[in-house]
């Protein structure tokens, strides 16, 4: 795709109050860890996570994903009159319906007529919004839109940790190969993020977003798997499956695949990419890809080591944090370099 008319405004994030250390988590998992002779320290030594952030238990998503849309809207000084899609992107919502949009959208205080919608795709649900408003500011029929989502990752960490501590009797075999499936669930940390897309007449910044590629490769679709319909206990948290290692190079090998069909669609070298913002998941994960795009790492902006895997606010907490701090400069190219489970890939260019 290709856009002439549509801009990137700002992004924005919210983090949590509570840093949780891999540390942590691993003296809880002291019964599992015992059994199997392994040390604490496996879950940074692996991952490169050092830490990650929790919500207070039972916060609900919708209301922290207002809390964050807000700060965007007082940030960039915008006005909300003219914001005609609100999108609810993430894989965490307060209910299966009405869609969490609907009360963001009523505490925002948006215009009737914008459309309220939630989409959920794994680790890619706020760029598919972005590129749904997108598509509409493109066709005239939107001024500006708003995508947010809010990962709360506390349940899924501490129902992972009480179900595999529940195996520590079981033999050894058994319990290594549940370590061995849900060792992606204990790198799972929470965080909110949003991004204001609007015409560029209407744009203050001129962050222009150029166009984008995508590629699916759906017979990846059993490589992570979750939900509350996954789990084994009765306790209503959700559970979640992951082959790491074959979820990586699959994710990779679909990100190389991509990324020339990026430059290709908007007429880059590879030497006109001038800084990146990645999903991240791991420090493994993040050095892979990069590695397999040709691309220095300098170039990205990490937030895995303390932030952990925040799912699809990712990648946009990222351009949040790393636009404060000044990793971009005005008039270069951005590329967002977007990978989620099922598989899809999707990958954007902007010029700051």
């Amino acid at each position: 795709m290709r856009y002439q008319n549509v801009c990137i405004e700002a992004f924005s994030c919210l983090l949590p109050p509570h840093v949780v250390s891999s540390e942590a988590i691993e003296h809880k998992l002291e019964p599992v860890y015992s059994r199997l002779g392994v040390h604490v320290g496996r879950i940074e030594l692996m991952s490169g996570i050092r830490e990650r952030r929790f919500y207070d238990a039972g916060t609900r998503p919708g209301s922290v994903s207002a809390r964050t849309a807000e700060q965007l809207l007082q940030k960039t000084g915008f006005d909300r009159s003219y914001i005609g899609a609100l999108i609810h992107g993430s894989v965490c919502r307060d209910q299966m319906e009405p869609a969490t949009a609907a009360s963001v959208h009523h505490t925002l205080k948006l215009p009737a007529s914008s459309l309220v919608i939630d989409v959920s795709n794994a680790c890619l649900g706020l760029l598919n919004g972005a590129l749904l408003i997108a598509d509409q500011i493109e066709a005239g029929l939107i001024r500006a839109g708003i995508v947010v989502g809010t990962e709360t990752g506390r349940a899924l960490v501490e129902g992972t940790i009480d179900r595999l501590n529940s195996l520590a009797g079981a033999d050894r075999s058994t319990l290594k190969a549940a370590l061995k499936a849900d060792f992606a669930s204990l790198t799972i940390g929470s965080g909110s993020a949003a991004i204001l897309l609007c015409d560029r007449k209407l744009s203050r910044t001129g962050h222009r977003l150029l166009g984008g590629a995508m590629l699916a490769d759906t017979a990846a679709h059993e490589l992570c798997a979750g939900g509350v319909d996954h789990a084994q206990s009765n306790d209503g948290r959700p559970q979640m499956s992951t082959d790491s290692e074959a979820l990586l190079h699959a994710g990779v090998n679909l990100a190389q695949r991509t990324w020339p069909q990026l430059l290709n669609r908007l007429g880059w070298s590879p030497a006109d990419v001038h800084k990146v913002f990645t999903h991240q998941v791991g420090k493994a994960h993040r050095k892979l890809l990069l590695d397999r795009l040709d691309l220095p790492e300098s170039l990205d902006f990490p937030t895995v080591e303390y932030l952990g895997n925040t799912g699809s606010t990712a990648l946009p907490t990222a351009a949040a944090l790393g636009t404060e701090q000044g990793h971009v400069a005005p008039g270069e190219n951005v590329a967002l370099l977007g990978i989620g489970s099922g598989l899809s890939c999707v990958m954007l260019g902007m010029q700051w």
